[in-house]
């Protein structure tokens, strides 16, 4: 089984294995968006990077979209290095 997304209220997480896949995503959900007068903020959007040597700007509406090492979804970090060593650590200090 393959995940390709993760949806939350007014989140969304989209997962590929190559940039072309990505950004075609990307666009296709920007566009199922604007039909139903929905779009997705640029300053808000962020991109993380796993395991990839391609260096392709990803944009949105011909915007570039932000790269980061990690982020919070859900309360969970994500980051650049795939697994949960991140996540858990944060868990732990938290502790």
């Amino acid at each position: 089984m393959q995940l390709d997304d993760l949806d939350f209220a007014d989140d969304l997480v989209l997962l590929s294995h190559m940039q072309q896949q990505m950004q075609e995503k990307t666009n296709s959900v920007a566009a199922t968006l604007a039909v139903v007068g929905l779009n997705i903020h640029n300053g808000e959007s962020k991109i993380v990077q796993y395991n990839t040597t391609c260096t392709n700007q990803m944009t949105l509406d011909g915007e570039a979209l932000r790269d980061v090492r990690s982020f919070t979804f859900l309360g969970s970090i994500i980051d650049e290095r795939g697994g949960p060593d991140a996540d858990v650590n944060a868990r732990i200090g938290k502790a």
